[in-house]
């Protein structure tokens, strides 16, 4: 019983490959049966970076007038510590900022869009700014070092301060 079956499936796999190669033959421009070039196993997928500027944690762009400045670690980071005046969008690697949410961030008056995040590598704050740039956001920064390097040089808002 066992050999009839491992018989009938290499003859369905042999019928396979021959109309495959059948078809392959027919096609104007068949597909090379042996590779004559190595093939590009890695692709970048094309997303919408744009180039985006670092600022020092104690730049003064940071702190100016209508500047928006957006915490892009997830919600109980944020909630432990943020400057008081930050807005979370918690940046996601594999999930593209909603569209919504970039045009709030686009319509929100600001000369200055600046953006901190994690402050490791790669930087979740720096990610997040270079999608916004390149969905059409103006003026977009990010903070170097991200909330570490901003908690040691301002003062923000945490649960327990408040």
């Amino acid at each position: 019983m066992t050999a009839r079956i491992i018989v009938d499936a290499w003859m369905a796999a042999m019928t396979c490959c021959a109309l495959g190669l059948m078809f392959n033959a027919v096609r104007p421009k068949g597909l090379p049966i042996v590779a004559t070039e190595a093939y590009e196993i890695f692709v970048p997928c094309p997303e919408p970076l744009g180039e985006v500027e670092g600022l020092n944690a104690l730049d003064q762009r940071i702190t100016e007038d209508r500047v928006l400045i957006i915490d892009a670690r997830d919600k109980d980071e944020f909630s432990a510590w943020h400057l008081p005046s930050a807005q979370n969008i918690p940046f996601d690697y594999l999930e593209g900022v909603p569209e919504a949410t970039v045009r709030k961030v686009a319509s929100s008056g600001a000369l200055r869009v600046v953006v901190y995040g994690d402050g490791q590598d790669p930087d979740s704050g720096r990610e997040l700014a270079r999608e916004l740039a390149g969905r059409g956001v103006r003026n977009v920064f990010f903070v170097l070092g991200g909330a570490p390097a901003l908690r040691g040089g301002a003062k923000g808002t945490s649960e327990e301060g408040r």
